[in-house]
């Protein structure tokens, strides 16, 4: 892949450094702490969407009973999750990743677990799986499963999570949109057209942070985030616009900058409570599904974003990794007794990483800031997300490069590989893209009477993903 090139910065000698550099290796790695800063505030700025985004999602809906949840409490477990989970990681794996409340355990958590069990149940559901993952990174089964994929299918991840965030990215900002039943699934805009004055913010911004990146202008991609926003402030209070064109954040100055945290869902939990409330089958269905979601979107995200930031080793392999999967399991934990969904890694991360991140400390900047956050949540509903959308396109097309390092004259890696990159964005899920591409490379190598050069943990991994694709018709069977 064509990696973000870095300022060139002489390796420091290995005395007298000062304990910032020799606890984040910033001279190993080549980084500086002004660019690592950069990088922490860019991730955060990028992200800060979820601190709205996750409360309104699991606040509009019931659990058992009929209860909701104070979007104010989720507010705050949203933000106090992700900054602990954040600096955690920034601590201990010493990579440039940020944890939030993943998008991929949010649907579960709301429409799967939730109508089956309380609140406390659910949020039992996600420590038990935040449990479980742990103890798989712990034993190394979970590190063994990373590294018995091949690095074509690890190439395939990466780049596949490139469209993935791109399309977010336009799809976030109004580029792309939903077809009609009678017409194409996706579409150029609303009906095919560029519409409103937040398509115009994601233009504007997207050509300044190419002009400025392609320039290697330091920050450039937070100053065009920033310049965006003041843009989107502006035109929102000059012109008429319907303010659910902007999304989840509607670019307005805050009334106040401050607000007091509500800590009330902390530790609001029931861990095995929803076994006796929903039935064993159902919370077994949940639990599979919120253990796989997260297995698999945190392991492609992972080697994604870290491949970008150049922390692979030519095998594919990443030293530390052990470390990095067991914070992430810990920050599912973290994120259940929190309140919120578990606290998993962000493909947003890799904004950082193109602002020259290369080590934990950025992540433990994220970090801070999702914790003053908690504070200051009028001020992070500010930027909308038009202008942090430019981040993602830009990244997205940045990881794309990692697809000449696949080889498609070979069929027996290039269709696997395919299938990764390809249901990646057309599903709206990391996980479904790897579980495809680990059953097709299976299955061909099967056919082609090579089935010792498949690692037996992918036959067992892709036996159980075989079990996720069809978790609906075994739950009806099983069920009766």
């Amino acid at each position: 892949m064509t990696r973000i090139e870095a300022e060139p910065v002489a390796p420091a000698p290995v005395t007298g450094r000062n304990p910032l550099d020799r606890l984040f290796k910033l001279s190993e790695r080549r980084t500086t702490l002004s660019r690592e800063v950069r990088g922490g505030i860019t991730t955060f700025v990028a992200m800060a969407y979820v601190i709205l985004l996750v409360p309104l999602i699991i606040g509009g809906v019931t659990d058992v009973n009929g209860d909701k949840l104070s979007i104010a409490q989720l507010t705050t477990a949203t933000a106090f999750s992700a900054g602990l989970s954040t600096i955690l990681m920034g601590l201990v794996g010493n990579v440039p990743l940020a944890l939030a409340a993943g998008l991929g355990l949010v649907p579960v958590v709301a429409f799967q677990a939730a109508p089956h069990m309380t609140w406390p149940q659910t949020m039992g559901m996600v420590v038990l799986m935040g449990v479980i993952i742990v103890i798989l990174a712990a034993t190394g089964l979970r590190t063994m499963i990373i590294n018995a994929i091949p690095l074509a299918l690890k190439n395939a991840i990466g780049v596949g999570i490139g469209m993935f965030i791109a399309l977010i990215g336009l799809v976030s900002a109004g580029v792309v949109g939903h077809g009609s039943q009678t017409g194409p699934p996706v579409t150029l805009g609303v009906g095919g057209h560029l519409s409103g004055w937040p398509v115009v913010v994601f233009a504007v911004g997207l050509l300044l942070m190419l002009a400025l990146y392609l320039r290697k202008v330091p920050g450039a991609i937070l100053i065009s985030i920033a310049v965006s926003t003041v843009l989107a402030i502006v035109i929102n209070a000059n012109a008429t616009i319907d303010p659910k064109q902007w999304g989840t954040v509607v670019p307005e100055t805050p009334d106040a900058l401050f607000a007091a945290p509500d800590f009330g869902l902390m530790f609001n939990v029931d861990v095995f409570g929803g076994f006796a409330q929903a039935g064993a089958l159902v919370t077994g269905v949940v639990l599979f599904t919120l253990v796989l979601t997260g297995f698999f979107d945190a392991m492609g995200t992972i080697f994604g974003v870290c491949d970008e930031a150049g922390l692979l080793d030519e095998k594919g392999t990443m030293p530390g990794l052990g470390k990095v999967l067991t914070v992430d399991g810990v920050g599912q934990i973290i994120g259940g007794f929190s309140g919120g969904a578990g606290a998993t890694v962000y493909v947003e991360s890799a904004t950082g990483v193109g602002e020259g991140a290369r080590t934990g400390l950025t992540s433990v900047v994220t970090g801070g800031l999702f914790c003053l956050a908690v504070f200051f949540t009028p001020l992070a509903g500010v930027v909308p997300i038009q202008a942090a959308a430019p981040a993602l396109v830009l990244v997205g097309a940045l990881m794309m490069t990692q697809a000449r390092k696949i080889d498609w004259s070979d069929l027996e890696v290039a269709v696997p590989a395919f299938l990764t990159i390809a249901l990646m964005p057309f599903t709206y899920s990391i996980t479904n893209g790897v579980g495809a591409g680990l059953i097709a490379y299976a299955v061909i190598k099967a056919a082609r009477g090579k089935f010792r050069e498949v690692h037996w943990l992918l036959w067992l991994v892709s036996l159980v993903f075989v079990a996720y694709f069809g978790i609906s018709g075994i739950e009806l069977v099983l069920g009766g």
